[in-house]
């Protein structure tokens, strides 16, 4: 196995590979409008693993003149510089021009720098733990130009650089892919939802009486009615135990995303003994997860690769009697009606939170079992293949995530 050196390998001062930088320039909050001439991009447009997010940038309606010097170019790097401090980034190029925000730094690198690389290389552990190297700070830590122009960084080859950089965006590119592909597809379950069960335009409705807003045969019961288990998760700490660094799952609010998927990289480790420990909060496959206290209202069906898994009491477990209704049940969780049932029963102790009684007493509004069963049809594939996709990102990160720190110090001939 060749070493950085013998293949050509160099450390420098990131200053000597840096053509041009400045800070994000600030400008009046007042100036953000929807009808606004330019687009500014923002910490939070930015994924923890270094992607942007066009769709969310707000627009500002600012004098292009006053502000040319600032817009980004393609194939920018910015890194953010405070709060979530060294996460980076590359701009693709946008129909428009974009601003960066103030707390991001943009470099314009030279040409012997491929900025795809430094975007990885910078989002490694070892580029993540020079960029903290220099972060200052007490209440909250920044990174400032200097600091970061001071760094030592490796500099292969430009052909090395760009193969380096060929090879991760491919497991990316099929990460962000997959990520679309889930987005439709669980926009295409909602709409369906929301027409047949919200609008009421379900298969035959015209010829079906509507009283007191419910279709003709169907019912309303409790999501109490429709469940064998609404029990709330455990902590590790009741039982003098603590999360470990290798070990099964543990699902916290945090390791849900507002999409309704299960973040691998979030979730905690527990031993298999503290599982075995924690028998309240035990998991199985197709259980629903709603978040009752902090940020109320992340659901998610628990997904088979994640099992064995725990739970804490920041969750609810919600486990229909009838397993083939979970879908339905998950959209009528998901809905707005169900959201805003819950939100009216918040109650304010250390944080807000929802009681398990309140979750029990929820009406929800059963259809007669042939519309159930053709929605059901409809949308188990569309789970399925969600879970399938999910799975993939999982593998795809991994193997990413493997090659990474051995493609970043050398260790593999590219």
């Amino acid at each position: 196995m060749s070493s950085p050196s013998s293949r050509n390998w160099t450390d420098v001062t990131f200053a000597d590979i840096v053509e041009d930088s400045a800070f994000g320039p600030r400008f009046s909050g007042d100036a953000y409008t929807d009808d606004g001439n330019i687009s500014t991009l923002r910490t939070t447009d930015i994924s923890e693993n270094g992607r942007i997010s066009y769709e969310t940038m707000p627009r500002a309606k600012l004098d292009e003149t006053r502000f040319a010097k600032h817009f980004l170019l393609v194939n920018d790097l910015v890194i953010t510089r405070s709060g979530r401090v060294g996460t980076t980034a590359i701009f693709d190029g946008y129909p428009e021009p974009v601003l960066p925000g103030a707390f991001l730094i943009r470099f314009r690198l030279r040409e012997n720098a491929d900025p795809r690389f430094f975007r990885y290389w910078f989002n490694s552990r070892s580029g993540q733990q020079r960029l903290l190297s220099v972060a200052r700070g007490a209440a909250q830590q920044n990174i400032n130009i200097t600091n970061v122009k001071m760094l030592k960084v490796p500099l292969p080859p430009i052909a090395v650089q760009r193969d380096i950089a060929f090879i991760l965006s491919a497991y990316d590119d099929l990460i962000e892919n997959n990520r679309r592909r889930i987005q439709l597809l669980e926009q295409s379950a909602r709409l369906l939802y929301k027409e047949w069960f919200v609008h009421l335009r379900f298969p035959g409705h015209e010829h079906v009486k509507i009283k007191n807003g419910v279709p003709d045969g169907w019912v309303k019961k409790t999501l109490d009615d429709l469940t064998s288990v609404v029990t709330k998760g455990t902590t590790p700490t009741t039982l003098g135990k603590a999360f470990v660094d290798e070990g099964l799952h543990f699902i916290k609010v945090e390791s849900i995303s507002d999409s309704g998927s299960i973040i691998r990289d979030k979730l905690a480790r527990v031993d298999e003994d503290t599982h075995n420990l924690l028998k309240r909060s035990k998991l199985i496959e197709g259980d629903i997860l709603f978040s009752i206290a902090g940020a109320i209202g992340r659901s998610a069906i628990v997904p088979m690769w994640v099992i064995p898994a725990n739970t804490n009491q920041a969750i609810a477990i919600i486990r229909p009697i009838d397993y083939k209704i979970r879908y339905y049940l998950y959209w009528v969780i998901r809905s707005d009606d169900f959201l805003s049932f819950s939100m009216g029963r918040v109650v304010q102790i250390a944080q807000a939170n929802v009681s398990l009684a309140a979750l029990k007493s929820a009406s929800i509004i059963m259809p007669v079992d042939s519309i159930i069963n053709s929605f059901i049809e409809i949308v188990t594939p569309i789970h399925k293949q969600i879970d399938c996709l999910n799975l993939e990102i999982i593998l795809a990160t991994e193997a990413r995530d493997l090659l990474l720190p051995r493609l970043m110090n050398g260790m593999i001939t590219v």
